[in-house]
């Protein structure tokens, strides 16, 4: 921000200095180089009087003596000719006397009374060249025509030396300015800086440093403040959130175990037709509880932040997959993994801690619960590359079974929170697709739900490979809970 505040109003102010200077710059030159002519015209008009004069009196030998002296004074190159145009003399000696000039077209209109001022390219020094050419009298006829030559050298050097001048000033108002820019442009953003790191330490959970409030402009003065109150009020917020979780959780836990214990203790004092509500309501209880812990996870989850790190994605799957075979074999359902393991290699993503874990110990759980006896769940990792207008490559996490899978209106409402499909014959709360949606968007990914090509669902997890950055934008979320006891949700 500084770099283009300075750069505006450098450029503002070379606009006012080019608007100003160079058409100073060519009025002067040209200004000058009609001065010069006049005063030329006006010396070599007294010159041509005076040879008239000396012709009229016969003194034509005084001209050659007459134009050197003239010629040494003005530091010009002088040529006579009479009124047929014959050279008289030449200072230069540059053109022989009795030479007939008056073909040239100076010297012809001089000799029809008419002057005639210029500039041309010196055929001996191929510089340029001011000449001058009068005629002597304003009789019919004209006795002499009297031509100055000067060279515009020296002039042209002190054109040069002004537009020199001029740099030399622009630079120096060019530095000054910027100085001066420099010094108002850091003025102004040092609290855009201090607003930017006090604005990325509440995204990442807490301001420790707020920004100062008496820098700077009075909006960004005011800004600071106005940020500085909010951020405060929001910890507040999060502090007061964090505690009620933690409360509530604690308080809630002796008083659900109390009812399942004094309800357990009607057990021998029911009759047998009663046994069955009994224990309707006693399930009915431990969902309660589930759902309770599921909620305050969740609330703990989006009240703290973390960033992701790379974690090896197979070595993961190969671990759940181990410790859930035991769960699966009890329900005579097979663990498939594929593209996992040592022989696999390393695939590192982008991940918080403990996430992973977490996303497939959920996605297994639900997977359990639908897949009848002799059925198989599949875990596959896939590097799927870019996609999606991503700049990063991708790796897939599938976690397909053979259930009865979900319609697509389903499976567009299973991540919302309590829903369960409507066939749902299990005690599930609806929370464990949530959570597993908001660990992968923690981590930088995605996940969806998809119809498996031989029926059944394939839920798949898309993790930014660990060769790219992780994603700065998403908000990063804690998972210091225990989602060891995966939720089911559907």
């Amino acid at each position: 921000m500084t770099r283009r505040l300075l750069l505006s109003h450098l450029s503002l102010m070379l606009l006012v200095l080019l608007a100003l200077e160079v058409p100073f710059g060519i009025f002067y030159a040209r200004s000058e180089l009609s001065r010069f002519s006049r005063a030329a015209q006006q010396g070599a008009m007294t010159l041509a009087a005076v040879c008239e004069e000396k012709m009229e009196h016969g003194l034509a030998a005084d001209l050659p003596e007459l134009a050197r002296a003239y010629g040494r004074r003005t530091d010009s190159r002088v040529l006579v000719t009479g009124s047929k145009g014959v050279v008289l003399t030449d200072t230069a000696a540059a053109v022989a006397v009795g030479k007939d000039l008056s073909a040239e077209p100076d010297i012809s209109t001089a000799l029809h009374d008419d002057p005639a001022v210029g500039t041309r390219t010196d055929p001996s020094t191929g510089g340029e060249v001011l000449f001058v050419t009068v005629p002597g009298g304003s009789e019919a006829i004209v006795p002499c025509v009297v031509r100055t030559v000067y060279v515009l050298g020296p002039l042209k050097a002190r054109v040069r030396a002004v537009w020199l001048a001029l740099a030399v000033v622009g630079l120096g108002v060019l530095a000054a300015v910027s100085l001066i820019g420099f010094v108002l442009a850091r003025s102004i953003t040092r609290p855009v800086r201090a607003l930017e790191r006090a604005t990325a330490q509440l995204a990442e959970g807490r301001l420790t440093d707020p920004p100062p409030t008496d820098r700077g402009p009075p909006e960004l003065r005011r800004l600071a403040a106005s940020f500085t109150t909010t951020a405060t009020r929001l910890q507040h917020l999060l502090q007061a959130q964090q505690a009620f979780a933690s409360e509530v959780s604690h308080q809630l836990k002796t008083p659900l175990t109390s009812l399942r214990l004094r309800l357990e203790n009607f057990e021998p004092h029911l009759a047998p037709c009663a046994q069955d509500s009994l224990d309707k309501a006693v399930g009915e209880l431990e969902r309660l509880s589930r759902m309770v812990q599921g909620l305050l996870a969740l609330a703990r989850l989006e009240n703290s932040a973390i960033k992701p790190e790379k974690v090896d994605l197979n070595a993961v799957v190969a671990d759940r997959a181990a410790i859930w075979t035991a769960f699966a074999d009890e329900q005579q359902v097979d663990i498939i993994v594929s593209g996992a393991g040592a022989a696999a290699g390393t695939v590192r993503v982008w991940a918080v801690p403990g996430a992973l874990e977490q996303i497939i110990d959920n996605l297994l759980s639900n997977a359990l619960r639908v897949c009848p006896p002799g059925t198989a769940i599949t875990l596959a990792t896939v590097t799927a590359g870019r996609e999606g207008g991503r700049t990063s490559p991708v790796a897939e996490l599938h976690v397909i079974d053979e259930g009865p899978g979900m319609t697509e209106d389903e499976r567009r409402k299973a991540f919302d929170r309590f829903w369960r499909a409507p066939d749902a014959d299990h005690d599930g709360t609806g929370l464990g697709l949530p959570m597993v949606r908001h660990l992968t968007r923690a981590s930088g990914g995605e996940v969806s739900l998809e119809a498996a090509p031989g029926g059944g669902l394939d839920a798949v997890v898309r993790l930014r490979c660990a060769g790219s950055h992780p994603h700065r934008e998403r908000p990063v979320i804690s998972t210091d809970v225990d989602l060891c006891n995966p939720l089911p949700q559907r």
